[in-house]
């Protein structure tokens, strides 16, 4: 026996259905995995590290010997004015020095040439103070790159001609080598003894390229070589 809708009867709706595919609800990204344990994450050649975006400054000198002669001289006219002042306020005759540059400031004109002759030696000195104070010194050593953002490393001027020399000796035809290394060039004086000077030259060029640049210097310096025959005896 069959049952039939009555007409004029609401149908009862259907369930609703998921919509997945709708724009109301994104597909959710894909997961990376878990990282096992002990794993260490590694840069990749193209991501620069922290600390080779660090700048790289010269070293600093503590110049213990100019400051420990400022002091000493400080000190000692401070001192000395100090006892002269005591002196006086204790009713005795004040030096004679004091009582003489105090009638030379008193009596000379400011355009006498020791009163100009003493303001320029002053000035000479305040500027190199100034210098000393803001300058980092230390020329001899140049700082290497910074792998690491807690370690800073230095090469001195003179081992690094040493070891640019070594290399140059290893060129054939090379008879002496004269290398001066400076802060932001190298000077490199070769003599030959046999083959071309343009061979030679070219070869010491590229040797000491790549040497400059296993050196690691935080700034590599220009290069110029030449290359000469050696003087004729007679």
């Amino acid at each position: 026996m069959s049952t039939q809708p009555e007409q004029g009867a609401t149908p009862e709706p259907e369930p609703a259905r998921e919509r997945r595919n709708g724009p109301e609800s994104a597909p959710e990204p894909p997961r990376e995995p878990a990282a096992a344990p002990g794993y260490v994450p590694v840069l990749a050649k193209d991501e620069p590290a922290e600390a080779s975006r660090a700048p790289v400054r010269r070293f600093w000198a503590v110049r213990r010997v100019p400051a420990a002669v400022l002091a000493a001289v400080v000190l000692g006219g401070a001192g000395l004015l100090l006892y002269d002042v005591a002196a006086v306020r204790a009713d005795h005759s004040a030096m004679a020095w004091r009582r003489s540059l105090a009638d030379e400031l008193a009596t000379r004109p400011l355009d006498d040439p020791w009163v100009l002759a003493g303001a320029a030696v002053a000035m000479v000195l305040g500027l190199w103070l100034l210098v000393l104070a803001l300058t980092p010194g230390l020329r001899s050593v140049l700082p290497m790159r910074r792998e690491h953002a807690d370690v800073r490393a230095g090469l001195d001027r003179e081992a690094a001609g040493l070891a640019l020399r070594d290399r140059a000796m290893e060129v054939s035809g090379v008879q002496s080598v004269r290398v001066r290394t400076g802060r932001t060039k190298v000077n490199v004086r070769a003599v030959s003894h046999f083959r071309e000077l343009d061979e030679v030259r070219a070869d010491l060029e590229s040797v000491l390229a790549g040497g400059i640049d296993e050196l690691g210097l935080a700034h590599p310096p220009a290069l110029t070589v030449r290359v000469a025959r050696p003087p004729r005896k007679g």
